[in-house]
């Protein structure tokens, strides 16, 4: 079960990304212990639901910390990334298209 944190991270993305995130995979963000979101890009509409137990074209591990600061824009993926502050396990074509996603959740 997600954390109260984790779950609005949910909710969030699901309106942030809307029926087309541009994927076409699935991603999966694990924040550890509080919990994961699994972004699913090659449902129609795109879906956004608690990731844990299932797996993913990729999977990104993240604190929350550090996934907040680059959902604020203050630190991008590569710098995390770089910093070993982000690691990525899957399709890193996927992790690439990161960007827009974080920025459309951004407002």
């Amino acid at each position: 079960m997600a954390s109260p944190q984790v779950q609005e991270i949910i909710t969030q993305m699901g309106t942030a990304i809307g029926d087309n995130s541009g994927l076409g995979g699935t991603l999966k963000f694990d924040f550890g212990e509080p919990g994961s979101v699994l972004i699913d890009g090659k449902s129609t509409p795109n879906t956004v639901s608690d990731g844990d137990g299932k797996n993913a074209d990729c999977t990104i591990s993240v604190s929350l910390d550090t996934f907040e600061k680059m959902v604020k824009g203050e630190l991008d993926g590569t710098s995390a990334f770089m910093q070993g502050k982000l690691r990525v396990a899957g399709d890193m074509g996927l992790a690439m298209k990161l960007s827009p996603i974080l920025q459309k959740a951004r407002g």
